[in-house]
């Protein structure tokens, strides 16, 4: 007995060991992976449109203070018909009045009399027919008048092109009348200048620049507080491992705007960015090469949001990685 009871503690605590390895070494794999951290206002669960710089979609942001909004419950009259379904066809008033007829019919020819006086079972079979077939012919003649009527297909067309869906069907013959064209995904409603992708370059350097020197004061100036906690929880992570990532010769390759949209008084410009550097990974006390090419630039993609409040300084909010870059 003392051997099982020692026998489970050990089995459990090297279970305990293994999801804890397993644990470390996914996050670690997601975080070089590309996930996304941060937060982009209310677009921070949506994919930013892609580009000509980033063709593809980027990484989900998978860490963030942001709270996604759950999805609204169905209109309670669908919620009605789902959970509560309309009676069959013999459900309601009208299948308890042949219910309760067909019992009475059964409890009189037990008596000896029956539906149909001295007929018997036969009797009973016929008049069950009889009212079964009263009650269906009423039921779907009150189902008719009370049907409600269809609009015809030009009514349906009109009620469509009047939504707030972008798609037009497209008229036969109405060459004189141009279609509206759809609004475009990845707009700039904010105005994005020279000046600001200026900025976000230096941005790109200088951020890579201060995580690579693990310059905590530069990064607190340059990206909010929640894409600040981030950084700094990667950092941490990285010296708990002995472990030093050096970044250098950042060059901006191309880049260009996803979107850019204003919530109140704040801004947000989303920028694809492909950019070349050395990126290794080295032992923390040794500065053996763990991971990368010290020798020759690295290409990435990555999807950069900035944040500009009040009108004050653009801040890094987000960082996104970009699927199969």
């Amino acid at each position: 007995m003392i051997f099982i009871q020692g026998f489970g503690r050990g089995l459990a605590t090297l279970a305990i060991a293994l999801m804890t390895i397993v644990t470390v070494v996914d996050v670690a794999e997601a975080r070089r992976a590309g996930g996304g951290f941060g937060s982009r206002g209310t677009r921070t669960f949506s994919t930013p449109s892609t580009t000509r710089t980033s063709p593809t979609e980027a990484q989900p942001i998978d860490r963030t203070m942001t709270r996604q909004q759950s999805a609204q419950p169905s209109a309670g009259r669908n919620t009605t018909t789902a959970t509560n379904p309309r009676p069959g066809l013999f459900g309601g008033f009208g299948g308890r009045l042949l219910g309760g007829l067909m019992l009475g019919g059964l409890v009189g020819m037990l008596l000896g009399s029956g539906l149909g006086g001295g007929i018997g079972f036969l009797g009973l079979i016929l008049q069950v027919a009889l009212i079964a077939g009263l009650f269906f012919f009423l039921r779907r003649m009150f189902a008719q008048r009370n049907a409600p009527a269809y609009a015809g297909s030009g009514q349906a067309r009109s009620a469509y092109q009047g939504g707030a869906s972008d798609f037009e069907i497209p008229r036969i013959g109405g060459g004189s009348r141009q279609a509206a064209p759809a609004q475009p995904k990845n707009n700039d409603e904010i105005g994005v200048q020279q000046a600001d992708l200026e900025q976000f370059e230096s941005m790109l350097k200088e951020l890579q620049a201060a995580y690579a020197a693990e310059d905590f004061r530069t990064l607190r100036q340059i990206t909010t507080p929640e894409a600040m906690s981030y950084l700094a929880e990667e950092l941490s992570d990285n010296a708990t491992q002995g472990l030093k990532n050096e970044v250098r010769d950042i060059h901006l390759v191309q880049g260009d705007v996803a979107e850019a949209w204003r919530e109140g008084s704040d801004e947000y410009a989303t920028v694809a960015m492909r950019y070349e550097s050395i990126d290794v990974m080295r032992d923390r006390a040794t500065g053996r090469l763990v991971s990368g090419d010290p020798d020759n630039l690295t290409e990435a993609v990555e999807i950069w949001t900035f944040l500009r409040r009040n009108g004050g300084e653009w801040k890094v909010s987000a960082i996104q990685g970009v699927a199969d870059a």
